[in-house]
């Protein structure tokens, strides 16, 4: 299954490549993208993906749609943008975001290789770096 990679290598120093972060969308979450952004009400505005303090775990993913700012890192497909900021993407480098659909429910679902621990509900997280915004609340 192809991923989409929107960041390249910068420079090399020495022998050691220098990366920008990376997030990437699965062919299924690229076309649920396509389509929340099609709508009319979306026109000109991007996905933005982000994380909030809380849940069982300490760290929760988001998303809404809304317009891309100067110090986003964007992901952009066929002319639609996916947009994270600075500060949640220091927990969301490496990640894999797939869509999937069954009979009883369907949803976006984060791969995160940065999280240590994640809650059963599959959208709270922790990480091992430490953060203010990470703080343990319980979800139900």
């Amino acid at each position: 299954m192809p991923y989409l990679k929107p960041y390249v290598i910068l420079e090399l120093v020495g022998m050691e490549a220098i990366t920008q972060p990376t997030l990437n969308f699965t062919d299924s979450a690229l076309v649920r993208v396509k389509l929340l952004l099609q709508k009319p009400e979306n026109q000109g505005k991007a996905l933005r993906v982000f994380v909030i303090g809380g849940g069982c775990a300490g760290l929760n993913y988001s998303m809404a749609v809304g317009f891309e700012k100067p110090d986003d890192y964007v992901v952009e497909s066929d002319g639609y943008k996916i947009v994270v900021d600075r500060k949640s993407m220091q927990f969301l480098s490496g990640m894999q975001v797939d869509y999937y659909e069954s009979i009883q429910s369907s949803g976006f679902k984060f791969n995160n290789p940065n999280a240590v621990a994640t809650c059963g509900c599959g959208l709270s997280f922790k990480t091992s770096q430490k953060s203010d915004i990470q703080k343990a609340k319980p979800c139900h």
